[in-house]
């Protein structure tokens, strides 16, 4: 009897004893995995702050780039041809097709190419990995006697003619420049009159938050539109 009793006192205290290591390794596991967690978040929290930084540093880039832009830009922008805004897209200057081009035509007029020379070597200097969107727009006033077929090709034409004398003449990298040809399918203003088709005639330089190399360069939405209606160069 008594060799039996000790028996049993043996027993559960081997089964206790299996049952408190079993728990001491879950309890391990569970550490384990705990820190684990812990440091996959804080990786995720630094790149957040890192990201967070970049941005800012792209922001003080852009807000820097406007700037000189409206320094050097004064004159011009005070006539209302050429107007000059940051959002989310970036910095965006504005330039009624008037200034640069003769109707219906893609060559830049001789008096327009110490505009683009000051813009050039502006985003020369400032913001120099950032892309830059060049984006001709027209009215909805169909293509009739200047021979290009439609507005896509004639405002996708002096969009790349801008880009040509920001790279040629200007010396920013082609690699940062991008042609995009919306024609009349992204308007400012209704086009009822002669006057608020005048303003969707322009072509917009985008400098964007994006930088050279990002993922998304290659997309069409770089310059935050729906690339609805476009036809874009690189």
């Amino acid at each position: 009897m008594l060799r039996k009793s000790w028996f049993l006192i043996g027993l559960i205290v081997l089964t206790v004893g299996t049952a408190g290591c079993s728990r001491t390794k879950e309890l391990e596991k569970i550490n384990r995995q705990q820190a684990m967690t812990i440091a996959s978040l804080n990786e995720d929290l630094a790149r957040l702050n890192s990201d967070l930084a970049a941005l800012q540093r792209s922001k003080d880039d852009l807000l820097k780039t406007k700037e000189d832009l409206e320094r050097k830009l004064k004159a011009e922008l005070g006539g209302g041809d050429l107007t000059l805004t940051m959002g989310d897209r970036g910095v965006v200057l504005t330039v009624l097709d008037r200034v640069l081009f003769d109707s219906g035509k893609a060559e830049i007029k001789d008096s327009a190419k110490p505009t683009l020379d000051k813009v050039a070597s502006i985003l020369g200097q400032d913001a120099v990995d950032n892309m830059i969107y060049v984006e001709g727009h027209t009215d909805n006033v169909p293509i009739r006697h200047s021979g290009w077929k439609s507005n896509w090709e004639l405002s996708t034409a002096r969009a790349t003619e801008v880009i040509h004398r920001l790279s040629d003449g200007g010396g920013i990298e082609p690699k940062r420049l991008v042609a995009c040809g919306y024609g009349e399918f992204h308007p400012v203003a209704s086009n009822d009159t002669a006057a608020t088709r005048q303003k969707n005639r322009r072509v917009e330089i985008v400098v964007s938050p994006r930088k050279f190399g990002d993922s998304t360069v290659s997309d069409v939405k770089a310059s935050d539109k729906k690339g609805e209606g476009a036809v874009v160069i690189k």
